[in-house]
Parts: C-alpha cells; structure tokens; sequence
C-alpha cells in the first residue's frame, strides 16, 4: 500500500505536468523553439505518467484490492484500475514515444521498425483488446469503444512505418497526429479513471468521456488541412 500511495504521488506529478505543458506545442508556431521544447516536456511526462499508470495497473491486478473502499463493485475496479489503466498507460506511452521517434527518423523510417518499437506497439494491441474484451463481457461498451480506437490509431502508424514509401514531409502529420493521440488517451484516462474518486456515478458516462477525443479529432482536423494546405503552396506549380 505504501509503494502504490508513492506511484500514485508521482503519476499526479508527471500527469499534471503533461497536461499543462500540451498545450503550450498547441498553441505556439509549430516548428519553433517553444514548440520543441514543450512538446518534449508534455512527451516526457505523459511517458512517465503512463509508466507510472501501468505499475498502477498492476498492482490493482494482482495486489490487495482493499484499495478505494468506496468501489464495492470489483468487477469495475479490475476493469477501470487494472485493464482499462494498463491499456492507456500503454497507449499514452506508445503515442509519445511515436510522436517523438517519427521526427527524428523522418529521413529512414528503417529506425521505427526496430524490435522495440514493434515491441511496444504489440504491448499496446494486446491490452486494447483485452480491454475491448473485458468491456463487452461486464457490460460496459465504452472500454471496448475506447480500445477500438487505440487499435485504428495503431493501425495507422503501421501502415505508414511499413507501406514501401512515403511523399516528403508525411512525417509531420504523423507527429502531431501521434501527439494529440497522446494528449487524448491522457485526458480520457483522467476523466474517466481519475473521476471516479470524485464522482463514482458518473464514472461511464459517455459525455464525459467523449471529450477528449471530439477536442482532440477536432484539432487532427485542423491541423491535417493547415498541413495540406501549406504543402500545396510548396508544391511547384
């Protein structure tokens, strides 16, 4: 109890930290000093928040469950502090480490398809499924929406790390794609798995959760026509 009292300390530090400093890449010229600075920042925090996240996860797995009294529902606290903690702690993971890795290997994506990033992303797809399996067998469809999601978005970082060749700069709708993924499963996990210490009744409650990601959708949009926009005015005529 005393070492989950200390992850949990640090995983609020780490979260906080994220979540604040997300916004700061969001709002500043892209490409620009601030940009990089506090991209890394939120990357690095939201790592360590979700590395934190998935000893959580453990823990409530496979340690003493006399944690959180006012859960009486077990079967929710599994699904919520054990699988559905360790698939976004995972995810979060994965996106910051993709969001960063994909930059720095713009010029060869050879160096994304090292073991440890095919590693990671294995990680990531067999926790959303178990995730979505869990979900639909207790009833709570949500966990298995969320999974989906996490499995299209993998899905599509494959796709590009593998397909035989990419256009110049497709890495940059990758990044910042990857990035509010990242900022996404980051939220999600603190409205949904964080509420409930605040609000146990309205731990699934769909308006709550479809936040993050309708603000995050939004701004891949956004940002996906501002990219295209800006590489046809590259573009020779």
């Amino acid at each position: 109890m005393k070492l989950f009292e200390i992850i949990v300390i640090l995983h609020v530090l780490a979260g906080a930290t994220g979540l604040i400093s997300f916004w700061i890449p969001i709002a500043a010229r892209k490409g620009g000093v601030s940009h990089r600075k506090w991209g890394r920042v939120a990357s690095l925090a939201f790592m360590a928040a979700g590395t934190l996240a998935t000893a959580m996860a453990l823990l409530s797995l496979y340690g003493p469950e006399q944690r959180l009294p006012m859960i009486k529902d077990r079967v929710l606290f599994r699904g919520l502090f054990g699988w559905m903690m360790l698939y976004l702690g995972l995810l979060t993971i994965s996106f910051a480490d993709y969001g960063l890795s994909v930059v720095r290997h713009r010029a060869d994506r050879a160096g994304l398809r090292t073991a440890r990033h095919q590693a990671l992303f294995a990680a990531v797809i067999l926790s959303a499924l178990n995730c979505g399996l869990y979900g639909l067998t207790t009833g709570e469809p949500l966990m298995a929406l969320v999974a989906a999601i996490g499995l299209i978005a993998v899905a599509t970082q494959l796709f590009y790390i593998w397909r035989p060749s990419v256009a110049r700069g497709a890495h940059v709708p990758e990044h910042f794609r990857s990035l509010l993924g990242m900022g996404i499963s980051a939220y999600t996990a603190f409205l949904s798995v964080g509420l409930i210490r605040l609000v146990p009744d309205h731990v699934f409650n769909p308006v709550i959760w479809a936040i993050p990601s309708t603000v995050g959708v939004g701004l891949i949009v956004v940002f996906t026509l501002k990219a295209r926009k800006a590489s046809g005015a590259r573009r020779p005529a």
